[in-house]
């Protein structure tokens, strides 16, 4: 027997890199370059490197489990298991209505098995309950780019035009630790004669490259963003030709930028006016620009306004829907773009339709044949969704996320989950959150099964099947049609709803998304087979060879097109496919007129500011050796080494204040919990702030401590800043 190559993509962040899987006949499976793939020719990080390590029945789970009757979970055969769910799942809802039960996604599912939790949310169990854990990633990025430009996608443009770019604005994004085969678009942009200014409050090895870091206080990029349009406009750097042209607002927007005025914001911000001013210098000078955004703004109770500053900022200088420029957002998650375009976010239906438009619900409802009256209306965000577990919610269904770890105020969520009448899991590892089920079901991971996900560019992807899975381990679309089945009622049939194939149930994605925002219905498997990837909107032809399950090898055919690039993810008029769409708004936006939208923000103070009894801000983040709630990669030998354990960073005047030496034991304390861990001390932070990552369970839980405050309109929670008192933990 020989070794099987297999060209797929890392289970890891929204790069999605591409890498080769060679599984060998003793069972062993190794990763190499594949640089064929154009996001990360060949760089893949320590974590898709190793990403194999989780592929072994050492680390994961082969069996499903159950609660016993003494309290811990053992093993059981899976007609057990889904009998438990199914039937706790069914009572709940007869006893206290559809709404009881709830559901919970995860942001690295796949399109298919995104597209099937939301279909099974509302069609078979009848819920509004539900939501993901990507709300958490990149929802005020989101709700800013569909209110300015009437349409969100993580980048409109492809990472490759960001070298050709005259200057990137980098605001609280670390892609050194969080995306590191990223980094070389920005070094190339530098060594191509353009400039990187980084916003973050922290000196991070991003920050170390950029051409002018500016470090304002945790919280304040909103202001930040106002005083640097401040002055693009007092110093006549606006582009008034473009503002008549291709946008709407604008007077009410340059009446706010006018109200924070540079020196007010160097108050606010700590970043002084002769930065201001460089920065303003270096963004307006060159023919092409771009913004790029990341958690840092978007993880605030004022989210939304905040991307929304740095969007007009995009607006006022000419710097969208323009080659070589734009916004963009670095999405965090695997597949945290296509995981929300497809139905798991609790107001959405798949092709990013509103759940709340009458025909985007008899759309959604023909494609799967119910009545659009029969669809729940949008239920709660993730948090309050969580907040309410063994309340209204009294059960709960979740997939592939750990909200013990990764949720804010995490004790607390703790104890929600802890007060239902059942949790049932479905995941890959046993989690902090899994270890508190009911049922926890072993299923399928990237390298063992076929499926779709879409990076942070738009850009829809084929994962490919490479090794066979453990005996006792079955994919998220098996566990979902086993449970139609059982919960069909009567009539069943339920299941044949929720085909385990992903290709078929691919396939009824591209009906359910044709006509929507993000159009995948021109996007077929075959195409992901022979391209590298595909952007999304993607329509089918009008007048194409067929009906989208057409059979034979017409179906998804690349036909020569014949009538020049596409344009805003318009259909193509000429023969053949549509090509899909690398750069969006080059010659319209999409909205009802074709214009951005400036929406007027001020500067607000964040939800919990410093006071005498927590008189530190607190920031989270990430390590280049862990990944988000660290469920898999703490269980990599290689990256436990690297980062073993979490950490708080501080500055050398505040460990001085507290007595304490690089090493001891910091303790971080507020108003929801307090957190130990090892002092860092180092003059990359501020004097005023500490920064812990996120990835750990335990006493050095990050997100014991952080403010689940909520933006209003993006519902994201304030992971990026929140009142701490930090003491010296003695033994």
């Amino acid at each position: 027997m020989q070794n099987t190559v297999t060209p797929t993509h890392c289970p890891y962040c929204a790069l999605q890199c591409g890498m080769n899987l060679t599984s060998a006949p003793d069972g062993t499976v190794e990763v190499s370059e594949r640089a064929d793939f154009p996001v990360n020719r060949g760089a893949l990080c320590g974590k898709g490197r190793t990403a194999p390590a989780v592929l072994s029945s050492s680390v994961r789970l082969t069996s499903p489990l159950v609660r016993s009757e003494g309290g811990s979970l053992v093993p059981a055969s899976w007609e057990e298991a889904l009998g438990r769910i199914a039937g706790r799942l069914g009572r709940t809802r007869a006893e206290f209505g559809a709404d009881a039960v709830g559901v919970f996604g995860g942001g690295g599912l796949t399109n298919e098995k995104a597209y099937s939790l939301g279909k099974f949310a509302r069609v078979v169990l009848g819920t509004s309950q539900i939501d993901y854990n990507g709300r958490f990633c990149m929802s005020s990025a989101a709700a800013a780019g569909g209110r300015a430009f009437g349409l969100d996608r993580g980048l409109p443009f492809p990472l490759e035009d960001i070298p050709k770019t005259g200057c990137v604005i980098l605001v609280g994004s670390n892609p050194a630790e969080t995306m590191p085969p990223s980094l070389r678009y920005f070094t190339e942009l530098k060594e191509n004669g353009g400039t990187l200014i980084v916003v973050d409050p922290r000196r991070t090895r991003t920050a170390e490259q950029a051409d002018l870091h500016l470090a304002p206080r945790p919280g304040t990029d909103l202001a930040l963003a106002l005083g640097l349009l401040h002055l693009i406009v007092a110093e006549g750097r606006t582009d008034e030709a473009y503002i008549q042209e291709r946008t709407t607002g604008w007077e009410e927007t340059r009446a706010a930028a006018m109200a924070h005025w540079p020196e007010y914001v160097e108050r606010i911000t700590g970043v002084s006016v002769p930065q201001l001013r460089e920065a303003v210098r270096l963004f307006c000078e060159p023919e092409a620009a771009m913004v790029l955004t990341a958690r840092g703004p978007e993880q605030q109770s004022k989210g939304t306004d905040t991307v929304g500053a740095w969007i007009n900022l995009c607006l006022a200088t000419g710097r969208a829907g323009r080659p070589l420029s734009g916004y963009g957002c670095l999405t965090g998650q695997g597949n945290g773009q296509g995981g929300r375009e497809h139905g798991q976010k609790a107001d959405q239906l798949p092709g990013y339709r509103k759940l709340t438009d009458p025909a985007a619900r008899a759309h959604v409802a023909a494609v799967w044949g119910v009545a659009p009256d029969s669809l729940p209306g949008p239920g709660r965000s993730a948090y309050e969704l969580l907040d309410a577990l063994g309340t209204d919610i009294r059960a709960l269904l979740l997939m592939g996320s750990n909200p013990v770890v990764s949720a804010p105020r995490a004790a607390h969520i703790e104890e929600r989950i802890r007060s239902l009448d059942f949790l049932a899991v479905c995941d890959v590892v046993l989690s902090e959150t899994a270890a508190l089920a009911d049922v926890v079901l072993p299923v399928t991971q990237w390298a063992e099964e076929t499926g779709t996900t879409t990076n942070l560019e738009g850009r829809v992807l084929l994962r490919r099947r490479a090794i066979t899975p453990p005996e006792g381990v079955r994919s998220d679309l098996e566990v979902m049609h086993e449970l139609a089945a059982r919960l069909g009622g009567e009539g069943g049939g339920l299941e044949k709803g929720f085909p385990v194939d992903p290709e078929e149930v691919f396939e009824e994605l591209r009906r359910a998304s044709a006509g929507g925002p993000a159009d995948y219905s021109g996007i077929t498997y075959r195409r992901l087979a022979e391209e590298n990837g595909v952007f999304w909107p993607c329509p089918a032809p009008a007048a194409g060879p067929g009906p989208l399950h057409a059979a034979g090898p017409e179906a998804g055919a690349l036909d020569t097109v014949s009538d020049g690039p596409a344009r805003a993810g318009e259909p193509r008029t000429g023969t053949g496919v549509h090509p899909g769409t690398p750069r969006l708004f080059l010659d319209r936006f999409a909205t009802e007129d074709g214009r951005a939208r400036f929406v007027p923000v001020s500067h607000r103070a964040i939800a919990e500011e410093p006071d005498a009894e927590y008189p530190v801000l607190l920031t989270t983040g990430r390590v280049v050796a862990q990944y988000q709630s660290g469920a898999q990669t703490r269980r990599v030998d290689e990256l436990n080494a690297a980062a073993p354990g979490p950490f708080v960073e501080l500055h050398p005047r505040l460990a001085e204040r507290l007595g304490v030496a690089d090493g001891d034991p910091v303790a971080v304390v507020s108003r929801r919990g307090r957190a130990v861990a090892p002092g860092r001390i180092t003059t990359a932070i501020r004097p005023d702030t500490v920064f812990m990552p996120f990835h750990w369970a335990g006493e050095g839980r990050a997100n014991t401590l952080t403010n689940p405050a909520l933006d209003p309109i993006s519902r994201m929670p304030e992971f990026k800043a929140c009142a701490v008192r930090v003491e010296a933990a003695r033994p």
